[in-house]
């Protein structure tokens, strides 16, 4: 049986990230490890907090701590937020951590044995005023290739071209916004990515089902331009991972660490053997390498289309250049832009909702569902207050919570706080359960295939089916004269809801846990066949009527929030 692995883009350490970052990758990534693990598949889902580079530094000096410490106490920040967005991470590991130290060094050792790491003299960009060699990505000035004036010196965030401090036109620090920048030459180690075109190439073109959007993307880096550079791998920094060879000395990198975009994403590896040293698991060579058991891991990661060149050019790039057996992504997961009502979300400007702000106003299924039910795949989506008024509304509190009230009090007000017994199906219900076996067969093509969106509106139908059954079938009506025939419509409908519960848990996993909880079940086995799943709950099985299961949002509410989040986070 296939096992699957599954990483997301790991988060940058400093400070919280708002729901775009979050349907960006992790939320999506957490979509699907539910779902193969309800399908009794063997699952490991990693992902780690990105914590070196000079962002990580700056925010510690905002902060009044020592790197260290802030990244320690913020990544037990991010792991509280994960979890309570109730991401289902086997392990959420540090990038600081002394795995990845290892692993880092291991590969940087590896790639030099093979030719592919040269060290050159280069000029680098410094500022008089912060008194510091900048990183790229802390130099800002206007794009050669498309004229967006906020460019970073490593990546125009506008139309993705990779460039090089040098290139930009009038830059200046985006530390201190000081023009007062010279060059000055020092020494750093290069990663020939050059020498691996070929290799990308044919690996990329032997990956089918791909999204459009990360095959396009790669292939632009590709061969746009002069193609794939080679790239520095280190940095004049002080936190970070000391440049080694393995376990031996690097003459003349003395006082270097690597570049983030190098070591962040080996802690996807590393963050395995962080796993295993957790106490969490055993042997994460099984699924990290292919000569020790991986042959039979499909590996899936999630992204935001930003970070699409890094992981299907630059990472594939460390292992290949290796020389070494290990497991690449099989499918690359890439996501467009949340945008925030009518503009976008901004962490600078704290403009739209944070991970933190979200949870303290309604509990993470209400966010979960919309977030995944318009999830950016196929082109940039906007959340609007209004919208996300309307889908809670609609979706959650109006079809299914309907449902599952409707049916539950029903049930306890003419036959007891139990599944009745007696009565059988008739035309109706059959014409149901084929309905339901057509939505089940699209709803698991979808998940398999990672549509997200596709699948969502699936699952809404599968809800809307049982309140149209409800409707047409009417048993408040069907009591008067037929208890009997009532009564095998209420059992029918009561097992529905424990495989509303069982489908929707990639979904909203704690409205699923309390419709099992309601059910007195523990039995969440994915449907085999919709007439054994309809019947999973006998005549006689207790059951508790829930509490209301979604609650509406208010027009009050919904402005009150749209003000709040208008900008300016305090």
């Amino acid at each position: 049986m296939t096992r699957h692995l599954i990483t997301s883009a790991i988060p940058y350490i400093n400070g919280i990230k708002h729901l775009g970052n979050l349907i960006g990758s992790q939320l999506p990534a957490d979509l699907f490890a539910r779902y193969q693990r309800a399908r009794g598949r063997e699952v490991l889902f990693l992902c780690a907090t990105d914590e070196h580079g000079t962002p990580a530094e700056l925010a510690a000096a905002k902060a009044g701590l020592p790197v260290a410490d802030y990244c320690k106490q913020m990544h037990a920040v991010q792991s509280e937020l994960a979890e309570g967005f109730r991401l289902s991470f086997d392990h959420y590991g540090r990038s600081s951590s002394p795995q990845n130290h290892k692993l880092t060094q291991h590969f940087a050792g590896k790639l030099a044995e093979n030719g592919l790491i040269e060290e050159r003299s280069e000029r680098q960009v410094y500022s008089n005023a912060d008194g510091r060699f900048l990183p790229d990505r802390y130099i800002e000035g206007t794009c050669p290739n498309c004229g967006y004036n906020k460019a970073r010196g490593d990546q125009c965030e506008n139309c993705t071209k990779q460039l090089d401090p040098t290139d930009l036109i009038d830059p200046r620090s985006a530390i201190s916004g000081s023009t007062d920048l010279e060059v000055r030459e020092t020494k750093h180690l290069y990663l020939l990515q050059s020498k691996l075109k070929d290799d990308l190439d044919a690996w990329i073109d032997s990956q089918s089902g791909w999204p459009v959007l990360t095959t396009s993307i790669a292939k632009k880096w590709l061969h746009d331009g002069d193609g794939l550079q080679d790239r520095g791998i280190t940095r004049d920094l002080d936190w970070g991972i000391p440049v080694r060879k393995g376990d031996a000395d690097w003459p003349g990198m003395e006082g270097k660490v690597f570049y983030v975009w190098f070591d962040a994403p080996i802690e996807y590896i590393a963050c395995g053997a962080e796993w295993v040293e957790a106490g969490k698991g055993t042997d994460w060579e099984r699924w990290w390498r292919t000569d020790k058991g991986a042959g039979d891991v499909r590996y899936t990661q999630f992204m935001g289309k930003d970070n699409v060149p890094f992981h299907t050019l630059s990472f594939p790039a460390t292992l290949i250049g290796s020389g070494e057996p290990w497991k690449r992504v099989d499918y690359l997961k890439s996501f467009n832009y949340l945008n925030y009502d009518g503009g976008q979300f901004s962490t600078s400007q704290g403009r739209g909702v944070f991970m933190d702000q979200a949870l303290e106003i309604l509990p993470a299924d209400y966010w979960r569902w919309w977030l995944l039910s318009h999830v950016p795949e196929s082109s940039d989506s906007e959340f609007t207050w209004e919208n996300f008024q309307t889908s809670v509304n609609k979706d959650l509190a109006d079809v299914l919570g309907n449902f599952v009230s409707r049916v539950t009090k029903f049930c306890r007000s003419k036959f007891g706080e139990a599944v009745p017994e007696g009565g059988d199906w008739g035309a109706q219900e059959e014409a149901l359960i084929a309905e339901l076996t057509d939505r089940l067969a699209a709803y698991e093509r979808h998940m398999e295939a990672i549509e997200i969106r596709k699948a969502a509106g699936e699952l809404r139908a599968i809800w809307v089916a049982g309140n149209e059954y409800l409707q047409a079938a009417a048993p408040w009506s069907v009591f008067k004269e037929d208890p009997q025939r009532a009564a095998a419509q209420i059992r029918l409908a009561l097992n529905l809801i424990r495989i509303y519960a069982v489908l929707s848990a990639p979904f909203i996993p704690d409205a699923s846990e309390t419709l099992m909880a309601a059910m007195h079940t523990e039995d969440a086995s994915w449907p085999k066949d919709m007439p054994s799943a309809l019947t999973a709950l006998p005549a006689g099985h207790a059951f508790t009527v829930p509490d209301v299961t979604f609650r509406k949002i208010t027009d009050e509410e919904r402005e009150a929030w749209q003000d709040r989040f208008a900008g300016q986070r305090m």
